[in-house]
């Protein structure tokens, strides 16, 4: 729904935000900006299910701008696992009220306009970066829209599709390893599950630190990780991890969260170290038991495993996930045009393709990074 505004007063507004929520709140006519595009294209998601649901439909609104946010027109935006997960219903206890949602975290493309109070960006400047998990207006769109601290310059060493794929991962990385476990030079890290994005991007960062770090991946992967910085990578697949994995940890990031990982990585720590899991139970219960009980009860389990690691092994126990940080971002910038971060795109489709695109990630027909690409 386009925003309403009338000169004669403040009035309250309806309106679909630029994180998609649809609110009731107050605003002036002087403190929003009449994007420049009113519609554009977009993939929504009606409901839940497979890849056949999204539709690729035109003339979607484009909301005006508050001041804090940016419009971008999209060139690039990469398909993260979040993406398909919450496709098929991850998250629908927050999520349903609010369908038809956009999906999309990654975007890489140029500023088309600013709100009234950006002034780190300007027009016509190409940036990348990622929206909250939260979002429901994503990314797959002609003109997205994120706030001024979720959006950098993109590096010039790299195209829009390459920069499209790395911000939501690196970030994620980045909350767990410097945020959480505040790793520094000289500590020892472990990755479990560093053939994925997060992963990778976790090696890549903490080698960047100064760290010596450690991970489990398939054998395919094996020789990316040592190439990456990695002093170890033992293939899960034909090795004990228990066995092959030597020493003890500072900082432990499991990418995976089953209890078989969660157990290797809680006994692999130094006291005083930390154990990072990507898979806190938070949306699941909640989804499984409804607000009201769900999140009371992933609350309790989650300070229930503090306590008991604390106690049992004087570690400490977190459920890690992707924030909007502008210092990180800005780092990770940094590392990009260094050239010690980086994550591969294996394949691109363009927007039109978007259900095959899904599908090929659903089916596991391809492994890596996937990029759609708009005009």
């Amino acid at each position: 729904m386009r925003w309403l505004l009338r000169r004669s007063s403040r009035k309250a507004v309806a309106g679909f935000g630029s994180r998609g929520s649809f609110s009731l709140f107050e605003v002036g006519f002087s403190e929003v900006r009449r994007s420049v595009a009113t519609s554009c294209r977009a993939v929504l998601l009606p409901r839940f299910g497979g890849p056949e649901v999204l539709e690729l439909r035109d003339n979607v609104s484009v909301p005006d701008l508050k001041p804090n946010e940016v419009l971008v027109r999209a060139r690039a935006v990469s398909i993260n696992p979040l993406d398909c997960r919450m496709r098929q219903g991850y998250g629908r206890s927050l999520f349903k009220p609010l369908l038809p949602l956009i999906l999309g975290r990654d975007i890489s493309g140029e500023v088309a306009s600013v709100g009234s109070s950006v002034h780190s960006l300007g027009v016509g400047q190409e940036v990348f970066g990622a929206l909250h998990p939260t979002a429901v207006r994503g990314t797959y769109v002609d003109y997205a829209i994120l706030a001024e601290d979720e959006l950098v310059s993109k590096p010039e060493s790299i195209s829009h599709v390459e920069a499209s794929a790395i911000p939501f991962a690196a970030l994620t990385a980045w909350r767990a390893l410097r945020s959480t476990a505040n790793i520094k030079p000289g500590q020892r890290v472990l990755v479990l599950g560093g053939g994925g994005a997060v992963g990778f991007s976790a090696i890549q960062l903490a080698v960047a630190v100064g760290c010596h770090v450690s991970t489990t991946c398939g054998g395919e992967s094996v020789g990316r990780m040592l190439a990456a910085g990695a002093e170890q990578a033992v293939d899960y697949t034909t090795e004990d991890c228990e066995v092959s994995i030597k020493g003890y940890f500072d900082a432990v990031l499991d990418t995976i969260g089953v209890p078989e990982t969660e157990r290797i990585g809680v006994n692999l720590l130094k006291r005083g170290g930390h154990y990072m899991t990507l898979q806190g139970e938070a949306a699941s219960l909640t989804d499984k038991y409804g607000m009201v009980v769900g999140l009371p009860m992933s609350t309790a389990i989650l300070l229930q495993k503090q306590m008991q690691y604390r106690y049992s092994h004087g570690i400490e126990y977190n459920w890690t996930y992707m924030r909007a940080d502008g210092e990180g971002l800005e780092e990770i910038r940094r590392l990009i045009e260094a050239g010690k971060l980086k994550v591969p795109v294996e394949k691109t489709f363009p927007i039109t393709q978007v259900r095959e695109a899904h599908e090929a990630k659903d089916e596991r027909l391809i492994f890596g990074k996937v990029v759609l690409e708009l005009d």
